[in-house]
């Protein structure tokens, strides 16, 4: 029987792990699928540079084809809760369970839901990397804009800064760029959503949320 849903956070930071399991909590149902965050123990300490990228993107591979070695018919799913979605088609060639990446299923929920996307980043050096993705899924013209917020994995914790540049990027994106839905950019951003989408009037997607919904739709039945 698949049973279990594995989201893993390809970084080392244990508290964004713990972060994703809290956030994701509403989804989790007595008989559906079991939601279990993984972290990646050897990964770098979040994912800033396409260094980052490289390095997580085997590790990544890893792990899913062990776990899928592992688990067998216990595994029901994978997610990659990163918004570069490191090793995403390579893990793809280690399983035949599905696997999803928050990238892909953030900005497809969000083009379900407005017409013109937002994207809050977390440093200015991932953007390009994004900026390529848009145009090869041919979703470029939807893309409002996308802005950091100049802060790295770990300084997300601080909550104070965080809804300060979190606001004013999600303003000028709404106010001056005219997107009427707007993606967090970083899986750890996800306990900030519900904040912002009342602060700002607008729905914001977190993009893990979003990809285990998917997930959990893929597995139904």
């Amino acid at each position: 029987m698949n049973n279990t849903i594995y989201v893993i956070n390809p970084n080392s930071l244990a508290h964004v792990t713990r972060g994703l399991q809290e956030s994701l909590a509403p989804l989790q149902r007595d008989h559906g699928p079991v939601i279990e965050c993984l972290t990646l123990h050897d990964g770098p300490a979040g994912i800033q540079n396409e260094q980052d990228v490289a390095e997580s993107a085997v590790l990544v591979g890893r792990l899913v084809g062990d776990l899928a070695l592992e688990r067998g018919d216990g595994a029901a799913a994978f997610v990659i809760a990163c918004f570069s979605d490191p090793g995403l088609h390579l893990a793809r060639e280690r399983t035949v369970r599905p696997v999803l990446g928050i990238n892909e299923c953030g900005l497809l929920t969000a083009l379900a839901l407005g017409r013109r996307v937002g994207v809050i980043a977390i440093l200015p050096t991932l953007m390009g990397r994004h900026a390529r993705g848009y145009a090869a899924a041919g979703i470029a013209s939807r893309i409002a804009g996308e802005y950091p917020l100049d802060l790295t994995v770990a300084q997300l914790q601080d909550a104070d800064v965080t809804r300060e540049r979190m606001q004013a990027v999600g303003r000028r994106l709404v106010q001056d760029d005219g997107a009427d839905v707007l993606v967090l950019g970083c899986a750890g951003m996800s306990h900030y959503r519900a904040w912002l989408e009342a602060s700002l009037g607008v729905p914001v997607v977190d993009p893990t949320l979003a990809a285990v919904a998917m997930a959990l739709g893929r597995v139904a039945g």
